[in-house]
């Protein structure tokens, strides 16, 4: 019989609709329910990609004796982090206050008022070797529920307290030297042997990559620009990277990036594709390009819902397990290669009898440079290379024929607005029309299903759009529809994106400059969410400063620029200090460093004059300059400016002191040479 879940939309909430456990959805029922009962919550938080997620549901929540437990002691409620971020990251939390790792599984006991008082991640259905089982843990927390009230309620207003958002402290002064020092910390942190930060499990970050590319641009650093591409690099040839199909997996369970943990997420692909077109701009490799490409390809193809949407992931598991669509033994690289191929194939991803992985099996990486594999081989690279794409393709097309993951299909505003800016920038550079049309029509989708008299909301999957939008949502979509319009010329994407800044003040403004996760609007919880960190996507009030920072550069009003020092200028020392965590917001505060270029083009689209000076800004790798195009309607930076003598003109500003406007394609490219 199914519960409450059933009538719920999520994807991950409708995979439990079917357990024993009488779920609730998150919601004032629950806790009404808890209140009368006089019987704790047990909260419970996941996602629809999520390997160890899915292993305690199958061991628990689908054990008829555990579910029984459950259902006499608590009220249970099951969320999906995706739907809910502000529920996650208020009880994430208080589990780290309580000494609790983070991860997901997220199991948080509450009291009928939503104070935690006791958690965990991951529990098995019976005791382990240092692991109390499930139905241990459940009579335990529902004893001292009953038992140690007055304590408990103490230890939930700690927690409360513990997980408040804290004043503000003193405004520092963001300079250039400061973002340099952040990267070249960033760079003395890269592995120098596997590339990234740190060791397992090893997470790509590609806000902090993305902002040492970013400051070696700037300053010509070459060391700080040599480690993001060493990374990057790392990473491509690992088996984060979907050798065959192409994206990244969400991270690896080893130091050197060989085994992931495979579930495929849309904002990680849609970040990092972006990354590896700026390496590709500021070193001139060819492979750089080529994994930008494939993982846009990858998204297009994969990911793309009807109606030009993205779906949210694709699910770690498959019908024959764990990794299982994506790994390959000899024999079955022979089988469908043939015997010659084949052979080629697990030379080049490292495909050996016994495998790095379950049951014999190997995920695909390319731990050998080709042109390597080709001397070994006695073959020249070039010609491995064609045949290298030809059997990726045949692999691609046979691994078709396998049970294949699942897939989440909701659509996520913030994570959709995160892959409308990856194929609108890497379209605009590369001059790839197809790619600035998917873009256009996932833009499209979400301002019609996704957005209501200017609100914004989170997702949609199916019928209309729900939850209130949280900060990165409004934030992202903005900065999104800036890139859009700047790969298009179409004045209602700029107009969209200053509507949404008028109502992230309006709607997450604090009085003292800083910006809460919800609206005001949303939702009341234990405590009002305000994040800082890149967790893993940039935290909401980042991103809402660089979208300030670039309007002001569209516009010239100052009150934009003052919104976004409001939220830099408190978080100064935290960039200094920790670079890794707050890569997104280090890249606000370039902005805000500037100063800003700002680029206009006067012109009729059609004419190839305007279309060549488009080409020559739209290609510029410069994160300091924003461009300005099309009809002028609406668009601040385009009013007054006009053809010269009936010839399209480029105008070039710095800090809004503009240069003579120039003509010739030469011009405009020597123009965008001089930095300062």
């Amino acid at each position: 019989m199914a519960n409450r879940l059933a009538t719920e939309s999520s994807p991950y909430l409708l995979q439990h609709a079917e357990n024993p456990v009488d779920w609730y959805p998150w919601g004032d029922a629950a806790f009404e329910q808890a209140r009368r009962d006089d019987r704790p919550v047990l909260l419970s938080i996941g996602y629809s990609a999520c390997h160890w997620c899915h292993v305690m549901a199958h061991e628990s929540f689908e054990n008829a004796e555990i579910a029984a437990i459950m259902n006499a002691l608590f009220v249970s409620v099951k969320v999906d982090r995706e739907e809910r971020p502000d529920v996650d990251s208020v009880y994430m939390s208080a589990a780290q206050a309580m000494g609790i790792p983070g991860g997901w599984p997220l199991t948080v006991f509450l009291t009928p008022n939503g104070l935690p008082f006791f958690g965990g991640t991951y529990f098995p259905p019976e005791d382990r070797p240092g692991m109390h089982g499930f139905p241990a843990v459940l009579q335990a927390a529902a004893a001292a529920f009953h038992a140690q009230r007055d304590e408990i309620g103490a230890m939930g207003e700690k927690v409360r307290e513990a997980v408040a958002p804290r004043p503000l402290p003193a405004a520092g002064e963001p300079t250039a030297a400061l973002l340099d020092d952040a990267a070249r910390k960033l760079a003395a942190e890269t592995d120098r042997a596997h590339g990234g930060f740190g060791a397992a499990p090893k997470f790509p970050h590609p806000q902090a990559l993305d902002l040492m590319l970013r400051r070696s641009r700037v300053n010509g650093d070459t060391a700080v620009r040599d480690a993001a591409v060493l990374s990057l690099d790392a990473m491509a040839r690992g088996g984060i990277h979907d050798q065959v199909g192409g994206g990244f997996h969400r991270y690896s369970v080893d130091a050197r990036w060989a085994v992931p943990h495979f579930e495929k997420m849309l904002y990680d692909n849609a970040l990092l594709a972006p990354v590896y077109l700026h390496a590709y701009q500021v070193s001139g490799r060819g492979d750089m390009l080529e994994v930008c490409t494939r993982t846009l390809d990858y998204m297009a193809r994969e990911l793309r819902l009807p109606g030009g949407a993205f779906a949210a992931s694709q699910d770690a598991d498959s019908p024959g397990g764990e990794g299982a669509f994506f790994v390959w033994t000899p024999a079955q690289l022979r089988d469908t290669l043939g015997a010659d191929d084949g052979a080629i194939a697990a030379r080049i991803f490292g495909v050996v009898e016994g495998g790095n992985f379950e049951h014999g099996t190997t995920v695909l990486s390319m731990p050998y440079p080709l042109v390597q594999v080709a001397r070994s081989m006695s073959l020249e690279a070039p010609a491995l290379q064609d045949r290298l794409e030809d059997i990726r393709t045949r692999l691609r097309m046979a691994r078709t024929s396998r049970p294949a993951p699942e897939r989440d299909g909701k659509v996520i505003t913030a994570w959709n607005a995160l892959a409308i800016r990856a194929f609108a920038e890497a379209g605009a550079a590369l001059e790839r029309p197809d790619y600035v049309a998917v873009a256009r029509s996932c833009a499209d989708f979400v301002l019609d299903h996704l957005m209501r008299d200017g609100v914004v909301y989170r997702v949609w999957n199916g019928g209309e759009g729900r939850i209130t939008g949280f900060l990165d949502d409004a934030a992202n979509l903005g900065d999104a529809l800036l890139t859009l319009y700047e790969a298009t010329g179409e004045p209602r994407y700029f107009i969209a994106a200053l509507g949404l800044c008028e109502r992230i003040v309006e709607q997450h403004r604090d009085a003292d400059g800083s910006y809460f996760d919800t609206a005001d609007d949303s939702e009341t919880l234990i405590v009002r969410p305000r994040t800082i960190d890149d967790n893993p996507v940039s935290a909401g009030q980042s991103v809402a400063a660089t979208l300030f920072c670039r309007v002001h550069a569209f516009t010239g009003e100052e009150r934009w620029q003052a919104r976004a020092m409001e939220i830099i200028a408190p978080l100064v020392s935290v960039v200094a200090r920790a670079p890794l965590a707050v890569a997104g917001l280090a890249a606000a505060m370039e902005l805000a460093v500037g100063p800003m270029r700002e680029v206009a083009i006067a012109g009729d689209p059609g004419d190839t004059r305007t279309r060549a000076l488009l080409g020559v800004a739209q290609q510029l790798f410069d994160p300091l300059t924003v461009l300005a195009w099309g009809p002028p309607s609406g668009v601040p930076l385009l009013e007054g400016r006009t053809p010269v003598d009936g010839a399209p003109a480029a105008y070039v500003c710095r800090g809004f002191v503009c240069r003579a406007p120039v003509t010739r394609v030469s011009e405009l490219e020597a123009e965008l040479a001089i930095r300062d």
